[in-house]
């Protein structure tokens, strides 16, 4: 739990006892679902190992994608308000979750201000990460979409420690276009475009950004202002909650 954002300000005493919080693992194979729309929320779940993805029912019958969730990160907020999750969570490879019991973390949480307040964070983040993954979608051409969402990538994975140059896409072709709004022949289609600009490199699901300055352009071409600096603030806010 130390690695999570929920221990942030809390002193040793107050860390152990959100260790203790983590009574029992939930591992996973890929494909496997952790809980779907509907099921009861009885747990925030702490992802300590692989990632997993987040999606809603669509009008047609599919699936939305709404979310890609790496170790680190915490899921399950959905169901805090109506006490019913309202989306399905889905490993993308063998994944490994420390489940928080909700009612025990909010006992804590009310005798623990800095913790409350860390959770109250973490609500506020993922409302606000859905808000403008609408507005940076809904006003943004393909390419930006795309290129948004590696820099995203980039930035989560060298958060963790790890390269930010090079990296395995969990989630298919179809599952990112789902995610980004786009049709799986437009997201095939860009990442030709991209390799053949020498942007990137890609092999199968290894991706490896050969020119992150450049992919930083295309936003700031569309959003204007200095590349560096948009690039930051348009990864930062197609972010995800638990992000440091």
């Amino acid at each position: 739990m130390r690695e999570l954002c929920l221990p942030v300000g809390l002193d040793v005493g107050s860390i152990r006892q959100v260790d203790k919080l983590v009574n029992s693992r939930v591992r996973l194979k890929k494909g496997e679902t952790l809980f779907r729309a509907g099921d009861p929320f009885a747990a925030l779940y702490a992802i300590r190992l692989g990632s997993c993805k987040t999606a809603v029912p669509a009008g047609d019958g599919r699936e939305q994608v709404t979310g890609y969730h790496m170790l680190g990160d915490i899921i399950g907020l959905d169901g805090v308000g109506s006490e019913q999750h309202g989306c399905r969570a889905v490993a993308l490879e063998d994944t490994e979750f420390c489940a928080l019991p909700s009612e025990r973390l909010e006992d804590l949480a009310r005798g623990i201000s800095a913790l409350q307040q860390n959770l109250h964070r973490l609500l506020s983040r993922e409302i606000t990460r859905e808000h403008n993954i609408m507005l940076l979608l809904g006003s943004m051409r393909a390419e930006e979409r795309l290129a948004i969402f590696l820099l995203n990538l980039s930035q989560r994975y060298h958060e963790r420690g790890y390269s930010s140059t090079e990296f395995v896409l969990r989630m298919t072709r179809e599952e990112i276009g789902s995610y980004l709004d786009l049709k799986l022949e437009t997201v095939s289609r860009l990442f030709s475009r991209l390799q053949d600009e020498r942007l990137i490199e890609v092999r199968g699901r290894a991706v490896k950004l050969l020119d992150r300055i450049a992919l930083a352009h295309l936003i700031a071409q569309r959003c204007g202002g200095s590349g560096a600096q948009q690039s930051r603030s348009s990864t930062t806010r197609l972010g995800h909650p638990s992000g440091r």
